[in-house]
């Protein structure tokens, strides 16, 4: 046997040899450990930051060399090439960590090799390339599937060599996922389920998934990717279809009048597609869209049983029923159509009817329904992640004792999330839109007058003249004056000043000069003609952020228009890019096609991240002493390095759509962007409420609409409200004596008096990379009650947030967590935690819960929250178990915090001896307080307590930055 033959042979080295029979016995054994280590020799290159594998005899197209790097001892980024060398592009994602001495080592073994640091191991094997990681117990974490899981399809693009990749990992059947950036289908567990990462208005792309099983990915890859199953989505036709009348071979389709009993066309059709603009003139050219509605009736047949699944994207109103269930009853503005997902169990060989209803709206209203059979068995329990192109596999495993540990290693691969100013807690007005100068300072001084609390005022687009978007110029006949406006906005109002900015320029104006002077614009859509809705319609297109260059020219504009008048915020809109709103997938990657980096196909996901880098970047050297702050519709894994918030996009106005923004806020959070918002009451509404204003039935819907999503916008991490007409103002709304207004302004100034506990958690944002906005998962991942709760979440360490989601609602049904108690909010009652519990929710009240050993510091009541310090803080002590929280503080607008110029006070309860720690002072700022009071009152099972009950038995404390302690007997 040579010593080729014997490699494929070798056996793993005994145990411990004891006696001069073993020792013979050895021999053999011997000789196979040494032909094993010549086998391997090699294969394995010590790196100055980890490993480089070689393969000896790779697939064809399959995994030739995998490298492991140490990031740090609980991250660990795994590359994997199907090339002879490592090629490839510098990551957008991730930042250039300095100084990384980590401690670790290496050891190898017949057939593996295993890099070791003080937190876990991760396991090459040498054959495959398959990788595993084990924490330091031994215990397994996270494993590639048997064989690696890799694949590299060879595709060219634009002239260039790229794959299209997949990496599969096991999943245990009790494993859970989140994350994967903001989706608008109401998932919350991702497990088994398939997520399109594609950037879409309301949809945002993140790439990052965190496990139940205290580990995440972060899948450095810009393309198109799949979460999931990642076959092709199928038509209807790939089923057996039957007519309503029998005939085989598709659906009886009736496109009809909605008015009346008309019938323009009937006719038998095995698919609807009708997705995206190229696909709409399929549709007959008798059916009129404005007034129709369309049936589609009959029957499908499986080939085999089990639970298909269903993707839609509709806009209008659309209901699905199979088998006489209904499974989607949804409606959405015809111009923006949204993904909607469910399943149903076939049984093959059974005909199970299906019903599909459409009324369209417009003459742009979309509609798509395809399928997926089930799940291959090979592929169940298995996660993966699949992109249409890049160079390499290229993934960071982090591990951690928690998901904050977990989201800790994305942020330091990614960036940390910056300190927002603390004027952004407040609250935002915002309308599509506010038309002239005296619009928005008539708007802001009825707020003053009325004493409702409001920090930013939020100037939507069309500020310039109608043929010059892109100009960055105020239209000097509505906006006469915009920095003396802009000016009593922050002297008189005490109010911050916020402006939307497209990356679109339309053809031929002065600034669309300066960039195509430079080939610094994407041409197609000029090429094209295509006009947009303003007026008769103007040809535009965007500027190509990927290329510096063009980044900083765009910056100067923002500089000298509109920051040199005094502007405080950035609202960078359609960053998907929206160049051409319901354009194909392929249409959409040819309007930006090339970026400056290289094909769109390859960067198709990243625009946003890119953009908002520039502003960033520009005004930090414009205006250093001054935080960044920007809100961008779209978002990539980085994005939070650069001051940037994500909204939820332009959504519908309707309970089912905000039940959908919970789990879809929730999921960004848990992908490492810490600050999110939605469109309080919806962007686009139904007309019956808008033509010309809603009343009876449809304005007492609309204004506990916008009350139940008010409730729930206070507990977000930007609290802010916004949409077209009807105006939304608390005092459009509703009037000021009516249930609905009184509870929005109890939420405004509960978020202002809540404004301590914010900042605080804020700052631990940054300082301890904490996340504001928390899935259950994240606190009580033992409980697995909590894995697919959707509707409930931790606002920060201590409140336990349940929104109520159904018109008319008047009660709740929501799961108090297990492992502690629970005190409601409002009355102080004490609830024991692992149960179900009915929640009353009057339309005043959400249902609000504090937790047990929470430390709740109150200030006092605002209009702004610069307007005077919290020199006195109410902390409300909820006793039953240990607890404690930091209050931190800092100079608010800048960035001495970088610096060290902040302070910490730490609170410790000990239920044991009943006392309150407050502990001395750690770091100091210009112009902090030197002496503070705090007002401690204790609640307890037997005492009822809290910031809604007016309680004088308190303890005052005159604190100075020395410890102290207070009991509480």
């Amino acid at each position: 046997m040579s010593p080729t033959d014997l490699c494929k042979h070798h056996v793993q080295p005994t145990k411990k040899i004891r006696s001069n029979m073993q020792i013979k016995r050895a021999i053999p054994i011997v000789l196979m450990t040494l032909l094993t280590s010549w086998c391997y020799a090699g294969q394995v290159d010590k790196l100055s930051d980890g490993l480089l594998i070689h393969l000896k005899n790779p697939a064809p197209n399959g995994v030739r060399q995998v490298k492991l790097q140490v990031i740090s001892d609980k991250v660990i980024h795994v590359t994997a090439t199907a090339d002879e060398h490592f090629n490839g592009s510098p990551s957008l994602m991730a930042i250039d960590i300095q100084g990384n001495s980590v401690k670790w080592d290496s050891e190898e073994h017949p057939g593996t090799v295993t890099l070791t640091t003080a937190s876990l191991t991760a396991t090459v094997a040498l054959h495959t390339g398959e990788v595993e990681f084990r924490d330091k117990a031994g215990r397994l974490i996270l494993q590639e599937a048997r064989g690696g899981g890799k694949s590299f399809t060879p595709v060219t693009i634009d002239g260039k060599s790229l794959y299209r990749i997949r990496q599969v990992f096991e999943s245990p059947a009790n494993e859970a996922f989140y994350g994967l950036g903001q989706h608008q289908t109401g998932l919350m567990n991702y497990k088994n389920q398939d997520i399109d990462l594609t950037q879409y208005n309301s949809v945002a792309a993140v790439p990052f998934l965190v496990s139940n099983r205290n580990y995440g990915i972060l899948w450095d890859n810009y393309s198109i990717t799949r979460f999931g199953d990642n076959r092709p989505f199928e038509q209807l036709s790939a089923l057996h279809l039957i007519s309503a009348e029998g005939k085989a071979g598709g659906l009886t389709a009736t496109y009809g009048d909605r008015y009346n009993n008309t019938v323009y066309v009937k006719a038998v059709e095995d698919k609807i597609d009708y997705e995206f603009l190229d696909k709409l003139s399929a549709l007959p050219a008798a059916f009129p869209m404005v007034k129709g509605k369309v049936t589609w009736e009959g029957s499908v047949n499986a080939d085999e049983t089990g639970e298909f699944k269903f993707f839609m994207t509709t806009s209008g109103y659309t209901k699905v029923w199979i088998d006489g269930q209904l499974k989607l009853d949804r409606w959405r503005e015809s111009w923006n159509p949204g993904a909607s997902v469910f399943r149903h169990q076939l049984r093959k060989g059974k005909a199970t009817s299906i019903k599909i209803e459409w009324i369209p709206e417009t003459t742009q209203s979309f509609i798509s329904l395809k399928f997926l059979s089930p799940t291959p068995a090979a592929e169940v329990d298995k996660m993966q992640l699949s992109s249409e192109a890049g160079e390499r596999i290229d993934y960071y495993f982090m591990y951690g004792q928690n998901t904050d540990e977990v989201i800790s290693g994305y942020r330091q691969v990614t960036g940390k999330a910056t300190m927002i100013p603390r004027w952004a807690l407040g609250f935002w007005q915002s309308r599509e839109r506010y038309k002239t100068q005296d619009e928005i300072e008539n708007t802001v001084a009825e707020f003053r007058k009325r004493k409702i609390p409001l920090d930013n005022i939020v100037l939507d687009w069309s500020y310039w003249k109608q043929d010059e978007w892109g100009s960055q110029q105020f239209d000097a006949a509505r906006f006469p004056d915009p920095e003396g406006m802009i000016n009593r906005l922050h002297q008189q109002y005490h109010t911050n000043f916020m402006i939307s900015v497209w990356p679109k320029f339309y053809e031929g104006i002065g600034n669309y000069k300066l960039f195509d002077r430079k080939n610094w614009l994407y041409k197609q859509n000029i090429k094209n003609r295509q006009r947009d809705w303003i007026g008769n319609g103007y040809v535009s297109t965007f500027y190509d952020a990927f290329n510096p260059e063009a980044r900083k020219l765009f910056w100067s504009l923002l500089q000298k228009n509109l920051l040199s008048k005094g502007v405080d915020a950035w609202w960078l809109d359609a960053t998907e890019p929206d160049i051409l709103s319901n354009a194909s997938i392929a249409d959409r990657k040819s309007l930006m096609n090339p970026t400056a980096l290289g094909s769109s196909t390859q960067y198709f996901n990243t625009y946003a991240l890119v953009n908002a880098q520039g502003i960033y970047e520009g005004q930090r050297a414009a205006k250093p002493g001054q935080r960044v702050f920007i809100l961008t519709r779209s978002a990539y894994a980085g994005l939070q390095r650069y001051a940037a918030a994500t909204w939820s996009g332009d959504i519908a106005a309707t309970f089912e759509e905000f039940k959908r923004q919970i789990p879809g806020g929730l999921n960004f959070s848990m992908s490492g962007l810490p600050y999110w918002t939605t469109d309080i009451g919806g962007f686009f509404v139904e007309d019956k409420y808008d033509h010309p204003n809603p009343e009876g039935p449809a304005l007492e819907e609309w204004r506990e609409l916008n009350t139940r999503w008010f409730q729930y916008g206070a507990f977000c991490p930007l609290f802010r409200s916004h949409g077209q007409y009807p105006y939304r103002e608390m005092f459009n709304i509703a009037p000021d004596s009516s249930e609905a207004y009184q509870s929005m302004l109890y939420y405004d100034q509960l978020r202002y008096r809540l404004l301590p506990y914010l900042y605080a958690v804020a700052g631990s944002t940054y300082h301890h990379d904490y996340t504001l906005m928390r899935g259950l998962v994240m606190d009580y991942g033992a409980d697995t009650a909590v894995l697919n709760i959707r509707d409930q979440y931790m606002f920060g360490p201590s409140l336990l947030v349940n929104p109520v989601t159904d018109y008319h609602a008047r009660s709740r049904e929501l799961y108090l967590p297990a492992g502690n108690g629970w005190y409601d909010f409002y009355t102080g009652k004490y609830e024991a935690g692992g149960r179900h519990i009915t929640a009353p929710a009057p339309l005043s009240r959400m249902p609000l819960y504090v937790k047990e050993g929470a430390i709740l510091p109150v200030g006092p009541a605002l209009q702004y929250t610069s307007e005077r310090p919290a020199d006195t803080i109410h902390l409300y002590v909820y006793t039953g178990k240990d607890g404690e929280f930091t209050l931190y503080e800092d100079e608010n607008t800048n960035y001495q915090y970088e610096k060290g110029a902040f302070s910490n006070i730490p609170f410790r309860w000990n239920e044991a001896t009943q006392t309150l720690q407050i502990g001395q002072r750690e770091g100091s700022f210009p112009g902090m307080l030197q002496q503070r009071h705090f007002l401690v009152t204790f609640v307890g099972k037997r005492k009822e307590a809290g910031p809604d009950i007016s309680d004088k038995t308190g303890k005052m404390i005159t604190y100075n930055g020395i410890a102290t302690t207070v009991r509480a007997i």
